[in-house]
C-alpha cells in the first residue's frame, strides 16, 4: 500500500475550512478507509494470486479464470475510489484558501490606502471560515459531487465483480478452459475478503448519509440566516435596538 501521509496532510487542512458533519467525514474517511485498507485488507488480498488455484492443467486456464473472476484488484479499486472521493474536498479546499487570500490582501490594500475597512464576508476575527456565498455553493457543490462518485464507484463495483460474496469454490467454463467441463477454482481466505467488501460498502454508505446530513445541515443554517437577516432589517427599519441583541 502506497503512502497516504501527503493526502493526509492535504485533507487535514480541509478541517478548518469544513461544517462539524465535514469534519465527522474526514475522521470517518481516515479511521475506516484508509487506515484499514493500509493496515488490514492490503495484507488480506497480498495472497489473491499466488493462491489462486484451478483443478487443471490446461495452459491459459488458471489465469483466464482469475482475470474473469476479478477483473481489477478490490484493493486497487478501493484506492481509486478514496481518491476520486478525496478530489471534490481537495478542489472545494483549494477555492476556499484563493477566495480568503483575495480578502485578506483586499483588506491589507484599503488599510494601506486608510480607506474605510469593509467586514469580513468570508472570515471572523479569529480567521475561521464562514461558508457563505461563492464558498457556500463550492461547498454544497463538492458534497453533491462526493455522493455522486460514492454511489457510482458503488454501483460499479456490483457492475464489475458481481455479488459481495466470494466463495471458495466457483465454476470457470471460459475459454481456454475446456468448454464442456470447464474448471473448479478456488479462492483463498474468502471469508475475509467478503467481510472486508460488505465494510467498505457499509463505509461507503456511511459516507453518503453524512454528505446529505452536512447538506440539510448547511440548508437549514443559511435560512436560519436569511431569516435573521430580514428582523435584523425590519427592526433597523423600526429603529429598534434589539437588532445588535440578535446578532
Amino acid at each position: 500500500m502506497g503512502d497516504w501521509s501527503y493526502l493526509s496532510s492535504l485533507l487535514h487542512k480541509v478541517q478548518s475550512h469544513s461544517t462539524v458533519v465535514g469534519k465527522i467525514w474526514l475522521s470517518v474517511l481516515f479511521l475506516f478507509r484508509i487506515f484499514v485498507l493500509g493496515a488490514a485488507a492490503d495484507k488480506v488480498w497480498e495472497d489473491e494470486v499466488s493462491e489462486f488455484t484451478c483443478d487443471t492443467m490446461e495452459p491459459g486456464c488458471e489465469h483466464a479464470c482469475y482475470n474473469w473472476k476479478f477483473p481489477i484488484s478490490y484493493v486497487h479499486y478501493w484506492v481509486l475510489q478514496i481518491t476520486f472521493v478525496s478530489m471534490p474536498t481537495l478542489v472545494y479546499l483549494g477555492h476556499a484558501v484563493h477566495i480568503i487570500h483575495k480578502e485578506k490582501r483586499m483588506m491589507e490594500q484599503e488599510e494601506a490606502d486608510f480607506t474605510k475597512l469593509k467586514k469580513r464576508k468570508y472570515t471572523d476575527d479569529r480567521g475561521k471560515v464562514k461558508i457563505k456565498g461563492i464558498l457556500f455553493c463550492t461547498y454544497i457543490t463538492q458534497l453533491l459531487c462526493k455522493i455522486f462518485l460514492e454511489v457510482g464507484f458503488s454501483v460499479g463495483q456490483f457492475f464489475i465483480f458481481g455479488s459481495p460474496f466470494i466463495y471458495l469454490k466457483f465454476h470457470c467454463k471460459i475459454s481456454p478452459c475446456a468448454k464442456l467441463a470447464g474448471a473448479q477454482c478456488m479462492v483463498s481466505r474468502p471469508t475475509e475478503k467478503t467481510i472486508f467488501i460488505f465494510f467498505m460498502l457499509v463505509v461507503s454508505g456511511i459516507s453518503v448519509f453524512l454528505n446529505i446530513v452536512e447538506i440539510i445541515h448547511l440548508c437549514c443554517r443559511k435560512r436560519r440566516g436569511t431569516r435573521k437577516q430580514f428582523l435584523c432589517e425590519q427592526m433597523t427599519l423600526n429603529k429598534s435596538p434589539l437588532c445588535s441583541i440578535i446578532n
